[in-house]
């Protein structure tokens, strides 16, 4: 279980590291190429992009050919994405394969989550789990330095660099045994879509995209988080994670001091960020109740993380812009206090369940 847990998760951690490496990377890329800012954005949001538009067929294909071959293929787009990156000699080549690396983080997340999801103990799942993320928070952390590296040292060596680790990780993870297969059952996607639970840890991966914040702190807490979810039942650290965020969000609505916001900056990291851990794990839970292949599970998860993503960014600007900085906030520490009441509510039957 460790070593599928550490190579899975050094896989989400290569891809986050991804996503982030191109922060740095703008400016270069705006005076190279003369870009915009609207160019800029588009660059940017390329990987998001190709991620929430391979959310779900990414799902599809794991849960079709296994967690072990999906994450096999996702990882050999990933390679050949990075060498175009590293080669790219114009905006619209550098764009395409921002979303090609996007297409191909939905599918390697769906199959290593789900590796994880059927090879570990029901017990010990959500542990796991919150292992494997917080490796990817390390991942999101780690980006912008190796973007920064990047830039000092040759963006086309460094993605070459990556391209290679990615085919290592391809021939360590082919020596690896399959995880246990899992029968496709008729109407698995619509008995899960209507149990409320499994909506429930899509929405506990969706509300913290909206804040998305990420530090060094949640990689010790996200196992901490699943360890405890799987002892006392996944709601209990999600109430928690709630009431800690509605506070945070209201404070930092009305804080002024440099300080005290950078205090609950990190705050914020740890209360939104505690929702992903016990989210997936009730997501691959309630899969294997639904009978429904865990890939197709964490498949639809991407998407609701990528819209999360993609539209709270967007919707909190324009609040902000239209009705002044705090409600944003605000609105944040609405929606946490709406999904407690729901939380609340729905722990009793998941106990009974």
């Amino acid at each position: 279980m460790r070593r599928i847990v550490a190579l899975t998760g050094t896989v989400v951690f290569l891809d986050a590291m991804l996503f982030g490496a191109i922060i740095p990377l703008l400016p270069h890329f705006a005076d190279t190429y003369d870009l915009s800012k609207f160019e800029a954005g588009l660059l940017l949001g390329a990987y998001g992009a190709g991620s929430l538009l391979g959310g779900i067929p990414g799902g599809l294909l794991v849960g079709r050919i296994g967690p072990k071959r999906g994450v096999l293929a996702g990882l050999t787009v990933l390679v050949l994405a990075s060498v175009a990156f590293a080669l790219s000699g114009g905006p619209v080549a550098l764009g395409l394969s921002r979303f090609v690396q996007g297409i191909s983080s939905a599918t390697t997340w769906a199959g290593a989550l789900a590796w994880v999801a059927v090879s570990v103990p029901r017990e010990r799942r959500g542990q796991a789990l919150g292992t494997v993320f917080g490796l990817a928070v390390l991942g999101f952390v780690m980006g912008p330095m190796f973007g920064g590296f990047a830039d000092l040292v040759g963006i086309r060596g460094s993605f070459v660099t990556v391209a290679l680790v990615a085919a290592g990780l391809v021939l360590a993870l082919a020596r690896v045994s399959p995880p246990p297969n899992e029968a496709p059952s008729p109407g698995a996607i619509g008995r899960a879509l209507r149990d409320r639970a499994f909506v429930g840890g899509l929405w506990l991966n969706t509300l913290p995209a909206v804040f998305v914040v990420a530090g060094l702190v949640e990689v010790v807490v996200n196992p901490v988080i699943g360890k405890i979810s799987d002892r006392h039942g996944r709601l209990y650290p999600v109430r928690i994670a709630l009431i800690a965020s509605i506070a945070v969000a209201g404070a930092i609505a009305f804080a002024t001091e440099p300080a005290v916001i950078a205090l609950l900056v990190v705050a914020a990291s740890v209360s939104f960020g505690g929702f992903y851990t016990p989210g997936m794990a009730l997501v691959a839970d309630r899969s294997e109740r639904a009978r429904l292949p865990q890939g197709i599970g964490f498949g639809v998860t991407n998407t609701a993380w990528a819209v999360g993503a993609l539209i709270g960014p967007a919707i909190g600007g324009a609040l902000a812009q239209a009705l002044g900085d705090p409600v944003p906030y605000l609105a944040c520490a609405a929606l946490c206090a709406l999904t407690l009441v729901v939380a609340s509510r729905g722990a009793t039957r998941l106990r009974t369940a």
